[in-house]
Parts: C-alpha cells; sequence; structure tokens
C-alpha cells in the first residue's frame, strides 16, 4: 500500500481505451510480451457445491502464514532490486503447482523498471463466459522508502504485512478455489500486481491493455491486513457512487458468514486520492473496492503502523492473525458471491 496522493483521472481513463490490438474478452486476460500460459493437469473439484461458509473454513491460517514468511525472506520484492526475480519464481512455483489454475504473466515497464504481474485464473467447470469476470488482487512488490539511507537496489524491504499478508491470502485462493470449480458459474482472476509502491504502475498497465470493454464485473483488492493490536478493523474503500453496490455486498457477506471484521469501516474515494491497486478500476467504472487494515489517520481502534515502507516490516509485526484470517474470508466470501 502507498500513502495518499494526487492521482490525475484522466491518466487512468486514457490507460482505459484498450491496446488497439487487446485481445478478445473471451480468452484468458494476456498481453503483448506475455509468456505463455502453464496450463495444470484438471483437478478432482468437489463433485458438489459447497455453501460459500464451508469454502471460507478450508483457508488454513498456517498456508497464510508460511507463504508470508517465505515471501519475506527474500529480503525486498522491490522490482528494482535482485531479488525480486526470486519472489516472481516463488510465486509461480506456487501457483504452477496447483491442477486447474491457469498461469500467465503479463509484463510492462515503468521508467525502464521491467514490471512482471502474475494471473491466476480459474474457471468453473462449464465454459467460461465472456464477460462479467471477478477479480481478486494484491500487489506482491515492496518498498523501504522510509528507511534512512533508502536505496532500492540495495536495502531491505521484506514487506512481510505490505504486501506479504494479501499476496499469501491469493495463494490461497488458488489453492481453495481449484477444488471448488464446480461452485462457480464465472472466472475469477487473482492478480499479483507488480509496481504498486510505484503508485499501482502494475495494475494500471493491465487494464489498459484489457480490450473495450472490459470483461470484469468486480474488482476486490486485499493489501496490508496483519497488524492492529487494538481492534479487528477494516477499511472498506470504495471508488465512485458505482462501486456502492459492491461495498454493500462486501458489509452484507461480514455479516451473513459471521466473520467478525469490527468495525468494518466504509470509506469512499472521491478524489481518487486513495492510492491502491483497486483505484484504475474504480475510476475507470468497474466496481472496485479495496480492504485494508486502516487507511488515514490513527483513531481509537488503530493505533497506526509505523513499520511498513521501512527495514522493519518483518513477520514478527504481524500482530493481528485473527484479523489477517478474517480479511482473507471476508475478501473470498465477496468474490464468490459474485462468481457463484
Amino acid at each position: 500500500m502507498v500513502r495518499p496522493c494526487v492521482l490525475v483521472l484522466a491518466i487512468v481513463v486514457a490507460a482505459c481505451g484498450g491496446a488497439p490490438n487487446a485481445p478478445s474478452p473471451s480468452s484468458p486476460p494476456a498481453a503483448a510480451a506475455s509468456t505463455s500460459p502453464t496450463v495444470a493437469p484438471s483437478p478432482s473439484p468437489s463433485p458438489t457445491p459447497r455453501p460459500i461458509s464451508a469454502i471460507l473454513e478450508r483457508i488454513d491460517p498456517a498456508k497464510l502464514n508460511d507463504h508470508m514468511v517465505a515471501l519475506a525472506s527474500f529480503g525486498s520484492r522491490d522490482p528494482r532490486h535482485p531479488n525480486h526475480a526470486k519472489a516472481v519464481a516463488y510465486l509461480k512455483e506456487q501457483l504452477d503447482a496447483i491442477p486447474g489454475v491457469v498461469v500467465q504473466s503479463h509484463r510492462g515497464a515503468y521508467n525502464g523498471v521491467p514490471l512482471e504481474n502474475i494471473l491466476a485464473i480459474v474457471d468453473p467447470l462449464a465454459a467460461a463466459p465472456a464477460e462479467g469476470w471477478v477479480m481478486i488482487c494484491a500487489h506482491y512488490d515492496s518498498i523501504s522508502k522510509n528507511s534512512p539511507g533508502w536505496n532500492p537496489a540495495t536495502t531491505l524491504a521484506p514487506g512481510a504485512d505490505d504486501n506479504g499478508t494479501g499476496t499469501a491470502a491469493l495463494l490461497e485462493y488458488a489453492r481453495v478455489l481449484a477444488q471448488e470449480r464446480a461452485s462457480l458459474k464465472q472466472r475469477i482472476v487473482l492478480a499479483f500486481f507488480d509496481g504498486e509502491e510505484l503508485f499501482f504502475k502494475g495494475s494500471l498497465a493491465y487494464l489498459g491493455s484489457l480490450a473495450t470493454p472490459p470483461p470484469y464485473a468486480a474488482v476486490v483488492n486485499i493489501d496490508m491486513v496483519g497488524f492492529n493490536p487494538l481492534a479487528d478493523r477494516l477499511d472498506l474503500i470504495y471508488y465512485t457512487n458505482g462501486s456502492a453496490p459492491l461495498r454493500d455486498l462486501t458489509i452484507a457477506a461480514n455479516d451473513r458468514y459471521q466473520i467478525g471484521v469490527s468495525p468494518l469501516v466504509p470509506q469512499l474515494a472521491t478524489s481518487g486520492a486513495t492510492i491502491l491497486d483497486a483505484a484504475p478500476f474504480g475510476l475507470a467504472g468497474i466496481p472496485a473496492i479495496a480492504l485494508v487494515q486502516r487507511y488515514g489517520e490513527n483513531d481509537a481502534t488503530f493505533p497506526g503502523n509505523y513499520t511498513f515502507h521501512t527495514v522493519n516490516d518483518t513477520p514478527d509485526k504481524i500482530t493481528n492473525k485473527r484479523l489477517w484470517l478474517k480479511a482473507a474470508k471476508l475478501t473470498l466470501a465477496t468474490a464468490l458471491e459474485l462468481a457463484r
């Protein structure tokens, strides 16, 4: 997650026109210079659809933690750091090992810095519709710009909370959803975005590569959800009033499945000044929300996290794993409500 800044809406709108040779929305999302898809053998999914409440219980907290620790162990996932490539390799290795998941890369660059978005596609057992897709996204890059003497090519940026927590959740979703394809009527794309810490350059580039109109019906973003010693609080960021129904669905899901996020605080990013990977999509007219532990000033339910964007964003700073699991469940519940 990055701090608020001024966002020029016209830039986002211009990027949403789609590349002249953008792919047909009936095929898996890709872009120029993307790698060939890796298609694992078909799994043996559950023969009958499970209730959403039962699917949420399949999220394994131990696996969440293992993935977060592994991601932090690379030292830095800043795209300007040599260890960024280790994170890319880890994500692809984990996803390729899950039968029934199609893995693609979408490559781009920002100011000469290569960026690689990784897309994990989970389709229903029947043919996926050409539109109405659901995206769950998280950024996997990290940064430590608030550390003294910061050098992006050499300084550690473990990014355990920001955003190892969200990235680990996406890896768990891939494992869980691959066995739940009988439950799906819609394609779910798990988007591991790069360059969010460079002001969402990876997600913006991906959005710009899509056909017009884009095939997505909704985007749900999970970013930085493992720290809060005071409360199981999440902020629910939404973009323009066009995202209000998605906001309301998320609030209802928290109650319906007794997930227990409290308080769950809706915040309308009216100016586009809340910088998260959901922002480009929401400002382009695709319903989009983001779930984050706190965005804005500290209050009685959040003491402030002063280790993110520093070398000290390490696994021991994940002080509320209960909140992390609740955030993972609420994100997935929202996506499943849309995809079933």
